[in-house]
């Protein structure tokens, strides 16, 4: 793809090179190679990525002056979202995946409808009246349950397991050993004998489109409704949500997070590594929860009177001004002599 074709698609400017110039995939500066595409957002990444091999560099402007001592074949295009250009341009120039039709050992059940040129790899289940959408790879050992429907250009990685009744979208990224619709984690205890009886799960998982889902997390089915899963929202690792929540667009999971049922999760909400949420929480928009914190049962938190990007932290969750005051305050307290008797 010519460097002037990726431009045309993404924006940005051509202020040095060719626009002719060929690109045939993107690359760390380190490992460079002519064909390939970097990008720099600093002064030394610039300086770094003008000396490597590569064809094409994408840079914040201002950060290339021409040197008329030193020819420099490599094409430079100026954006103010240099990393973002370069994360859409490897997507434009990933090589497609070959499409291989349904392979012999897969089972595949009655009235099951499959789109144009969908993949199902070998030993995959796909349970009885489920949809396939068009161009969509359910990969080796994946199981899609009954009446499933799964949207356009999905891939489903070896070994995820989709319970029947689940809708997803299109665009959707479910890697390897993900769970999607199982049964929420509700009991009803008896008091008289201690024993539990589950309340019933037989509600629905909707994911919509352009979410991605990392490797072994786990979403639970509504018990009598539905948990959703918004646009764009993306999962880490080894996530963890209950049942009856729903998950604002753009949203951001981060590895070990668990959200416990009937909670909701904000547009363009952040909660890093190991954030523990419980049951009927509201978490805002926007709203950054450092790893490890924790916001307690029935609680809300918001961003509301607060500066934007305003981080939280600890347990009970609060902005990190405040807690590191409050830590400060503490350690003054620890120093103080012990008063005498």
């Amino acid at each position: 793809m010519k460097i002037g074709e990726l431009i045309q698609t993404l924006g940005g400017k051509l202020v040095h090179g060719d626009a002719e110039t060929e690109i045939r995939a993107v690359n760390a500066t380190a490992q460079a190679a002519a064909g390939d595409l970097v990008f720099a957002e600093d002064a030394a990444s610039a300086t770094e990525a003008l000396g490597s091999a590569a064809s094409a560099l994408v840079l914040k402007a201002g950060l290339f002056a021409p040197d008329p001592g030193r020819a420099q074949a490599i094409a430079i295009v100026e954006d103010e979202q240099p990393r973002l250009w370069f994360a859409r341009a490897a997507k434009l120039l990933a090589a497609p995946l070959p499409v291989a039709g349904v392979h012999a050992s897969a089972v595949v059940g009655a009235r099951v409808k499959l789109g144009a040129e969908v993949t199902v790899a070998a030993c995959a289940v796909i349970g009885d009246g489920a949809e396939i959408g068009a161009g969509t790879r359910i990969e080796a050992g994946a199981v899609i349950g009954e009446g499933v429907r799964i949207g356009e250009h999905c891939r489903i990685y070896p070994r995820g397991v989709v319970y029947p009744g689940t809708t997803i979208g299109n665009r959707v990224m479910v890697h390897a050993g993900v769970v999607l619709g199982a049964d929420g984690f509700g009991y009803v205890r008896d008091p008289a004998t201690g024993a539990y009886t589950q309340f019933p799960q037989q509600g629905t998982l909707v994911i919509e489109d352009d979410v991605e889902i990392g490797a072994n997390s786990t979403i639970d089915r509504g018990a009598l409704a539905e948990t959703r899963v918004r646009r764009g929202a993306k999962f880490d690792n080894l996530v963890h949500v209950g049942h009856n929540c729903e998950i604002g667009e753009d949203a951001i999971l981060v590895a070990l997070t668990g959200i416990s049922g009937s909670s909701t999760i904000g547009k363009g909400a952040v909660l890093a590594g190991q954030v523990g949420i419980g049951d009927h929480v509201h978490v805002g928009p926007g709203v950054i929860l450092g790893g490890q914190a924790g916001v307690f049962s029935g609680k809300t938190i918001t961003n509301e009177g607060l500066k934007p990007g305003t981080v939280h932290w600890g347990t009970p969750a609060r902005p990190l001004q405040q807690v590191l005051r409050e830590q400060a305050t503490l350690a003054r307290m620890a120093k103080r002599p012990p008063k005498s008797h």
